[in-house]
């Protein structure tokens, strides 16, 4: 069996945990920044978890993460 390909965007974007869940960044925190809230920003920061929902397609993505 060939070996398969990783989707380069997908590796750049997500993270594999020590318990096997996918980490990504959150959006929204690039550019027009002022009219956010600093909780907003704050809460922004913090890594979240794919969904339960597209797990399988990001697992499929990133093969040998």
């Amino acid at each position: 069996m060939p070996k398969l390909k990783t989707n380069r965007g997908a590796a750049k974007r997500f993270r594999l945990t020590a318990s096997g869940a996918i980490k990504r960044n959150a959006s929204h925190r690039r550019h027009i920044l002022t009219k956010k809230s600093s909780k907003r920003k704050r809460q922004l920061r913090a890594p979240h978890m794919i969904h339960p929902s597209d797990l399988r397609a990001a697992r499929r993505m990133i093969p040998y993460c």
